[in-house]
C-alpha cells in the first residue's frame, strides 16, 4: 500500500519525480487541502488533436488526477484506491491558455469513494465535468 500522506507532502512541496504522469503533461498542484484538490495544466500545442483543439482524454485525465489527489486526502494509513469508474461531460472546446482543475470528495463510504470536478479555463469558462467513483481497498494484515 502507498504512503499517501507522505505522497502528498512531496507533491505540495513541489518534489519531482514522485508522479512521472504529472510530470510529463506539466501537471502543477495548486491547493490541496481535506477532501480538495486543484491542479493547473497549460494548454501547449502538443496536446492538440486535428481540429486544433485540446485533445479530450488530456482534459479528463488532468480531472482524473484531481479527483485522486482529493480522495487521498480522506484516506486512511491502511487505505488505498483504484478507480471504477469515470464520467465526463465536455462543455466546450480550447485551444490555448490553462486548465484549472477543481475537485472534492462528494462522499466516502466504506467501500467506495466518490469525487467531482470541474475543469475550467484560465478565464473562467467551463471546460469539463468530471466525476468518479473508487473503490477503497484495505491493507491486509
Amino acid at each position: 500500500m502507498n504512503n499517501y500522506r507522505e505522497y502528498l507532502d512531496k507533491i505540495k512541496k513541489g518534489e519531482k519525480g514522485l508522479n512521472p504522469f504529472l510530470d510529463f503533461l506539466e501537471i502543477k498542484l495548486t491547493d490541496l487541502k481535506d477532501g480538495f484538490a486543484e491542479f493547473r495544466m497549460k494548454v501547449r500545442h502538443e496536446y492538440l488533436q486535428g481540429a486544433k483543439i485540446m485533445q479530450g482524454g488530456l482534459v479528463v485525465a488532468l480531472g482524473d488526477e484531481a479527483i485522486a489527489h482529493a480522495m487521498m486526502t480522506q484516506l486512511a494509513p491502511d487505505e488505498g484506491l483504484t478507480t471504477v469508474e469515470l464520467k465526463s461531460n465536455f462543455l466546450a472546446a480550447v485551444s490555448k491558455g490553462e486548465l484549472i482543475a477543481r475537485a472534492s470528495v462528494f462522499k466516502k463510504g466504506k467501500s467506495l469513494i466518490i469525487g467531482d470536478c470541474l475543469v475550467t479555463d484560465d478565464k473562467g469558462k467551463n471546460i469539463c465535468r468530471v466525476s468518479a467513483t473508487f473503490l477503497l481497498l484495505k491493507k491486509q494484515s
